[in-house]
């Protein structure tokens, strides 16, 4: 990969900020400002086109969600519980 140069300005507080974190960080202003304009983009593909998602539209999909009588979730904790008993231990990846 070949790296590409840009030049950009930014305000003298926002370069203040970009130093004081680089440095907090111990890398280099380049690589913090590499890191978040990739943290943004992947941000905006996973939404394109997508609607923000509201209180009012999470609350209809929870109560469109089975729920579980308390009975119901008392045995499904049991269930969960021997199942995660019956395992063998995991290797010890330090060994």
């Amino acid at each position: 990969m070949t790296d590409t140069h840009l030049t950009l300005r930014i305000t003298g507080d926002l370069a203040k900020a970009l130093a004081r974190m680089a440095d907090a960080r111990s890398i280099p202003k380049s690589r913090l400002v590499r890191d978040a304009i990739a943290h943004y983009l992947a941000a905006g593909t996973q939404r394109s086109g997508e609607p923000p998602l509201l209180a009012g539209d999470l609350m209809q999909l929870w109560d469109a969600l089975p729920h579980l009588a308390i009975d119901e979730a008392t045995q499904f904790d049991t269930d969960l519980r021997q199942a995660r008993a019956a395992l063998a231990p995991p290797d010890d990846a330090w060994a």
